[in-house]
């Protein structure tokens, strides 16, 4: 199994990014997509979750209305979708799968299953 992110960068206020998950290994089918961020130092939160096998996602508050979540089987790819960045979004952004019948919590992480590294973004004001 793999995820492997793409698509980080310095970005001004305002502007725009589409992170890519490339993933490898298992199907949207069978596990939920997540996108996570941290900022070093602070601790790791949800961002947004995707569940190809119901056509449910769900945002944290500051998510709502800004980015958008998804997912392309044909590519074996989920995608973030952020607008109107703003600094405080500055973090790592990292991409996570989980079994879609499991007991996991999205927004902290727990039994997550799989994970990548990670892409840098920087948002400057």
């Amino acid at each position: 199994v793999q995820l492997v992110e793409s698509g980080g960068g310095l970005v001004q206020t305002g502007g725009s990014l589409r992170l890519s998950c490339q993933v490898s290994g298992f199907t949207f089918d069978d596990y939920d997509m997540i996108w996570y961020r941290q900022v070093p130092g602070k601790e790791r939160e949800g961002v947004a979750v995707c569940s190809d096998w119901d056509g449910t996602t769900f945002y944290e508050d500051f998510a709502k209305g800004r980015f958008t979540i998804s997912t392309d089987k044909t590519e074996n790819t989920a995608y973030l979708e952020m607008n109107n960045l703003k600094p405080e979004d500055t973090a790592i952004y990292s991409c996570a799968a989980a079994w879609r019948t499991s007991d996991y919590d999205w927004r902290t992480g727990y039994a997550v299953d799989f994970w990548g590294k990670g892409t840098v973004v920087i948002v400057s004001s």
